[in-house]
């Protein structure tokens, strides 16, 4: 009897405890979006700051796909999403030139950067259709790769007219912030020198659908 009441006990708690890893929406089961955005509505964004200069650079050109049980975010999640380097832009043409030339981030050689989900480490639970998730993931630059944590909100939105008028389906919205240090992926400031920091801030605003 006793056993029977822990199992029940034990069954009880496991629900609730992966219920509240996951979103509280009309779908179910596993759902696959794609950030793919013709329109260039999507955009991630870099920030550099030095004693001489701040520099901001954003690309529209995104792409990738995320997965994940609805109701199980924190055990499922995985995905990928990836820019073009050749599609950084920061408001100098010249600048934009040598970021992508063979002495900075090589963009012939090195056409993408990208953030692969690994783990999930936390997930705080926002809002029904709302979540915070604490990530590690490989980051993709210049041809090196390193493992960095991201904290990242997650926000579902049931097809609806309102949603529509962006993308058919169900929309996820993913925002986030992180940092990388650019001598860690082989990048030595060998031509913006002082004018570009170390450090850089990255930016993440972006919706997919999971109709495409």
């Amino acid at each position: 009897m006793r056993t029977t009441i822990k199992i029940f006990i034990f069954s009880i708690l496991f629900f609730f405890t992966a219920y509240s890893q996951g979103f509280n929406v009309k779908a179910t089961g596993v759902q696959t979006f794609s950030f793919k955005d013709d329109k260039g509505r999507n955009q991630t964004t870099f920030t550099s700051i030095t004693e001489l200069d701040e520099v901001d650079g954003t690309s529209n050109d995104v792409s990738g796909t995320v997965s994940f049980d609805v109701r199980n975010v924190a055990n499922t999640l995985k995905g990928e999403i990836s820019i073009s380097t050749a599609s950084i832009k920061t408001g100098i043409a010249m600048r934009d030139r040598d970021l992508r030339a063979p002495k900075w981030l090589d963009a012939d050689q090195f056409p993408t950067i990208s953030f692969t989900i690994k783990k999930v480490t936390g997930v705080t639970k926002l809002a029904d259709n709302k979540l915070q998730v604490n990530l590690i993931g490989t980051f993709f630059l210049h041809g090196v790769k390193n493992d960095i944590p991201v904290t990242a909100t997650l926000t579902y939105l049931d097809e609806s007219q309102v949603t529509e008028s962006r993308e058919p389906g169900d929309l996820l919205g993913v925002n986030a912030k992180f940092q990388i240090m650019l001598s860690k992926f082989g990048v030595k400031n060998m031509i913006l020198g002082s004018r570009v920091a170390d450090k850089i801030d990255i930016g993440v605003n972006i919706v997919g659908t999971n109709k495409f």
